[in-house]
């Protein structure tokens, strides 16, 4: 067959490939909604055994047992189906990239929410089923359980971005930091664990704190950072060396997120730092993971990932001098920009 004639094939096998992607996804959503790795970190188990111990019906599992394999998500040997190391490190509870919850909550809500794509682009609106816009958060945070599983989302789909974070930032110059929007402070967590000087702090609603005072203590952290309860938009920020704002600016519109630069500088003193990380998206190098982290966004909140260039302006605007940019290796494909009150 000439080149001309086999020309077809490849784009026609890509596209179509993508089309059906979904797929994919749905068999790791099945393997961790199952618990099928967590049986598999037990001991090898042949098909008959997987099938008694997960009360799977036999039918399926043949064929699913061998997506995973085709996924490298498990080896099929000699003593049974086991999992593959990347598995071992990314999908057992207990490790530190642990990214079962973030699998169970894209299948139980973003998934669903991800179909419904065609409508948020006729009408713009935001389709998690929480709502979106102000009162979101303290709606969500309403549930203590419903609470626990999305921070528990959270920290597992951004379980990279605390080690970059501790490692980018020169923290050497600093003795504190204050997570604004930090969650039950996962990230802060990481920043401190790498940095024994620093003391930290977190500034969540205040529905969070009890989550945020058992994480910190299975961290063995309480005593080394202090739950700040408030509204960013209502109350004075917490002072502090530095600032942090990870993943919230994408939540809100472009003035607000001034706004919130702007009660930063306030806040700051000489020589003090803001820290910020998103997704941000950059034309010149697109970065397909952060354009479907904005996409995500809007869907589930109603905002959106910015140009790395439109956040140097909001900083820049508020008094900041800019030190530092770069992108690290997230699964989001974070940007972290660093700028100084002068």
């Amino acid at each position: 067959m000439g080149t001309d004639a086999a020309a077809p094939y490849t784009p026609t096998i890509t596209i179509g490939r993508l089309n059906t992607a979904y797929a994919q996804s749905k068999i790791l959503h099945a393997a961790v909604e199952t618990g099928l790795f967590e049986l598999l970190d037990e001991a090898p188990a042949d098909l008959t055994t997987i099938a008694t111990r997960l009360e799977l019906h036999p039918r399926l599992l043949p064929d699913f047992l061998r997506a995973l394999v085709a996924l490298g998500l498990v080896d099929d040997t000699a003593s049974g189906y086991r999992n593959s190391a990347q598995t071992s490190a990314c999908l057992l509870p207990g490790s530190p990239y642990y990214l079962g919850a973030s699998v169970r909550t894209a299948a139980a809500r973003h998934y669903a929410m991800w179909g419904r794509l065609t409508e948020a682009l006729k009408d713009g609106q935001a389709k998690a089923d929480n709502g979106a816009g102000p009162g979101a958060f303290e709606r969500l945070y309403r549930n203590p359980e419903a609470a626990r599983r999305f921070l528990a989302h959270m920290d597992s789909a951004h379980a990279l971005v605390g080690p970059q974070l501790a490692e980018v930032v020169d923290w050497s110059r600093y003795h504190s930091f204050v997570d604004v929007g930090g969650a039950r402070g996962h990230i802060a967590a990481a920043v401190l664990t790498a940095h024994p000087h620093l003391t930290g702090g977190v500034f969540e609603l205040p529905a969070v704190e009890p989550l945020f005072d058992e994480h910190m203590a299975q961290a063995g952290l309480s005593d080394r950072v202090t739950f700040h309860a408030g509204d960013f938009f209502a109350d004075p920020l917490p002072t502090a060396d530095v600032l942090v704002f990870g993943h919230v600016l994408h939540d809100w519109e472009p003035d607000a997120r001034q706004t919130l630069l702007d009660k930063a500088f306030q806040a700051l003193a000489p020589g003090g730092a803001v820290v910020v990380y998103d997704q941000m998206l950059d034309d010149t190098e697109p970065e397909l993971a952060a354009i479907l982290g904005s996409l995500q966004v809007a869907l589930v909140t109603g905002g959106s990932e910015y140009p790395v260039t439109d956040c140097r302006q909001w900083l820049e605007k508020a008094g900041f001098t800019i030190e530092q940019g770069e992108r690290i290796r997230t699964i989001g494909s974070d940007y972290v920009l660093v700028a100084v009150k002068p």
